[in-house]
């Protein structure tokens, strides 16, 4: 059974918070939206953890500028398998550049050569070089500058280690959220306009680059408040994060070190990708990723590596300093020895249907960045087209906000159409397992529904996976670990479902048997 809330609550005793606009999320769309909304309008930001600690802020490689547009445009086209949204694809590269330029005027300081001129690096799928940069930590760099932006915003209040339960809508308009605070009390923030910028997924696997708070919280709650969601069967596995046997959250090698010459060499030292496609080291993730997963299969090893270690180490550190520093504290100087290299969940180009605005199928209701599904991506990320599209997208939903707000309704009928609590949750005298129950989710994602699927596994994971909602929905908990389990059990079975509807393979979407 689907509840509409996760969770119960009486409107006539929930504390109340008012604000103009909620963003949910502060990674890059969600700061970027807050930022360029109309002073006048008081936003509050939302976020699981504290401002900085998102998926953004890991983002290494860079961020894609439209040098030549029809270049990027046919780049992206080609990685996504055909299947991308022209139109939003278009957008993307026509407001490139002026996003990028209020990124440089809030103040990031994007790398340049000894004239002065800005530093374009190369990566996977790209025809050529427009990857702009913050040596190996653009993300984090990026992150810290609008961070700080948002923080001297009067009009913006943060708030932090909020665990966000559900989209309060009535009829098909959102009217704000409900929360629950790190003491346990929930409350209910109202707001003229909703924005989810929650990200991505990857937590749901067993191994990810994605940060913990990742656990697809936006596409869940948008979900049960009845968003159209699409694509979800596209899930990105980045080809090179650093091996560890433990798995978990591992450490993504950027692709920008291929970009600068790294060769991918299975145990033999040989450089096999020249057997998989023209573009080599240097062709579009979704293909690397099965390459490399077909030389382990083949070799009978976890892991294969990747070697730059015919560049001069001045150049490695300098260029490479996070990622060096990463690598020496394993055990792996990458100035003389190959990198242990393995692909992990990265990215879903899925999420919330939106439109070239931002707007969902609920009014009031608006998404940006990697939980929102606008197409651009189609089966398969270009590199660095991720934070392009936060910042793009995040402008556009709050261009459309500034226009949305003066004609708004001001409708105070809420408070009386959720006033009676549901039922009691009920009590199981030994607390349910999540801790196990999340393992388990994890374990099944990881083995069924990764890089290359089959008809078979997708279906058997699909009933492992109810198992554990009928647990979760028979024994339900009043807690933030409950909560963001339930979630990731939503997100696992919309990434199932969809990729049973898919039935040829295309982009990232890969079947056999």
């Amino acid at each position: 059974m689907n509840h509409r809330y996760v969770t119960d609550f009486n409107m006539e005793v929930l504390k109340k918070v008012n604000s103009d606009i909620v963003i949910v999320g502060t990674g890059i769309a969600g700061l970027f939206t807050a930022l360029n909304i109309n002073p006048k309008y008081k936003v509050t930001l939302i976020s699981k953890a504290t401002l900085e600690k998102n998926n953004s802020q890991m983002a290494q490689g860079g961020i894609a500028v439209s040098i030549d547009k029809e270049i990027h445009f046919q780049d992206t086209l080609k990685a996504g398998g055909y299947c991308n949204n022209l139109e939003t694809l278009k957008i993307l590269v026509d407001e490139s550049t002026e996003n990028i330029h209020k990124l440089m005027f809030f103040g990031v300081n994007f790398d340049k050569d000894e004239k002065g001129n800005l530093k374009l690096a190369r990566e996977g799928g790209h025809s050529q070089n427009s990857i702009l940069h913050v040596k190996d930590a653009t993300g984090k760099e990026i992150v810290k500058i609008l961070s700080q932006q948002v923080r001297e915003r009067r009009n913006i209040e943060i708030d932090e280690d909020i665990f966000v339960l559900d989209i309060l809508t009535e009829g098909n308009t959102a009217k704000g959220i409900v929360v629950i605070n790190k003491e346990g009390e929930k409350l209910f923030y109202k707001g003229k306009a909703v924005v989810i910028a929650t990200g991505g997924i990857g937590q749901i696997y067993k191994n990810t680059t994605n940060d913990t708070i990742a656990t697809g919280d936006g596409i869940a709650m948008a979900y049960r408040a009845s968003a159209e969601i699409g694509d979800m069967e596209f899930i990105q596995f980045h080809p090179t994060a650093f091996y560890s046997a433990e798995g978990g959250q591992c450490f993504l090698i950027s692709e920008a070190v291929r970009g600068e010459g790294g060769i991918l060499r299975n145990h033999n030292g040989e450089a096999f990708m020249e057997k998989y496609h023209e573009m080599q080291d240097l062709a579009p993730r979704d293909i690397v990723a099965r390459s490399i997963f077909t030389e382990m299969k083949k070799n009978h090893k976890p892991f294969v590596y990747l070697d730059i270690t015919h560049k001069s180490s001045d150049f490695i550190k300098n260029r490479f300093p996070t990622i060096y520093n990463y690598c020496l504290s394993k055990g792996v100087d990458m100035t003389k020895n190959y990198i242990p290299i393995a692909p992990v969940e990265h990215y879903v180009m899925g999420g919330i249907l939106t439109n070239k605005e931002g707007k969902t199928n609920i009014e009031g209701l608006y998404a940006c960045g990697e939980c929102a599904c606008t197409g651009i991506h189609g089966s398969n990320r270009l590199a660095s087209n991720s934070l392009l599209e936060g910042i793009v997208f995040g402008n556009r939903v709050a261009n459309a906000i500034n226009q949305f707000i003066p004609n708004y309704k001001k409708e105070d009928s809420v408070f009386s159409h959720y006033n009676n609590p549901k039922k009691p949750i009920d009590q199981k005298e030994t607390p349910i397992e999540i801790h196990f129950l999340r393992k388990d989710l994890k374990n099944i994602m990881q083995q069924q529904v990764c890089i290359v699927r089959s008809k078979a596994e997708l279906e058997n994971a699909l009933e492992a996976i109810k198992e554990i909602k009928d647990q979760l929905m028979k024994y339900r908990e009043d807690n933030m670990d409950y909560y963001e389990l339930n979630n990731m059990v939503t997100v696992a079975m919309l990434i199932i479902k969809a990729a049973l509807k898919r039935k040829k393979s295309i982009g990232s979407h890969y079947l056999v048997g």
